[in-house]
């Protein structure tokens, strides 16, 4: 015969239940103009186009990063022909990053020109390493105003940037002067 009463299984079931509940209740479109969310529709839309707004410039910034990241790949490859090889698979990453992170998926506006690269390749590939590393610390940064789906963009951009600067110092340390 089963034991009557709450059994341990039992209680672990019904809380496992009501936290599912609690998370699905939680999880909404986050459009804030729902019937009794207390937003007017004048001032859902008009949040909802400050959220545009500030995607848009977020997109923008992250994008500009990018390319001028890629202007330096480009500079650094162009002025030292031996690293040209070993860099052509990180550059065509930021170059596809610059194009994901431009507003609407469209192509990101140009950047300011990079500055010429050492005239030692080791240096110039270690300066690019650097660089991959602050825009890594520059997408990062922005994660915290971004919306989820973007952040999550940012985030797999980023940790990307730290992949190819941890890549880049084994490249440096290969490539001759």
């Amino acid at each position: 015969m089963r034991p009557t009463g709450t059994t341990r299984r039992g209680a672990l079931t019904a809380t496992g239940a009501a936290a599912l509940a609690a998370v699905l209740a939680g999880c909404g479109d986050g459009a804030g103009g729902e019937a009794g969310s207390g937003r007017s529709g004048a001032a859902a839309t008009a949040a909802r186009a400050a959220a545009v707004r500030a995607e848009k410039r977020i997109r923008t910034a992250a994008a500009r990063t990018s390319l001028e990241l890629l202007g330096r790949y480009e500079r650094v490859a162009g002025a030292h022909p031996s690293a040209a090889a070993a860099l052509a698979p990180l550059r065509e990453a930021v170059r596809a990053h610059a194009e994901a992170l431009a507003p609407s998926g469209g192509r990101a506006a140009g950047a300011a020109p990079s500055p010429a690269p050492p005239d030692d390749a080791r240096a110039a590939v270690k300066e690019l390493a650097a660089a991959e590393r602050r825009a890594s610390d520059t997408h990062l940064a922005a994660l915290v105003d971004a919306p989820p789906e973007l952040a999550r963009l940012l985030a797999s951009v980023a940790a990307a940037d730290a992949a190819h600067a941890f890549l880049l110092t084994g490249i440096a340390k290969e490539v001759s002067s």
